[in-house]
């Protein structure tokens, strides 16, 4: 239970990951923020993503020197 109490009494530190204006907002508060700046890979779109992965591993082959 220590931890629970810990938890809620303990001042808040955010890392932010891809909105801005939640990064904003939070430091308008005065709340500790640090925001990253991230987007899904290819935007999202579930089909780029998987021909990126595919790129990736096969350079990751090459470098391996098992393709060429």
């Amino acid at each position: 239970m220590a931890a629970i109490h810990d938890l809620f009494t303990s001042p808040i530190k955010v890392i932010n990951v891809g909105l801005p204006s939640f990064h904003a907002d939070l430091k308008s508060q005065n709340v500790p923020v640090v925001h990253v700046n991230w987007q899904p890979p290819a935007g999202g779109n579930a089909r780029v993503a998987a021909l990126l992965d595919r790129v990736r591993r096969w350079q990751a082959q090459v470098r391996a020197g098992k393709k060429e």
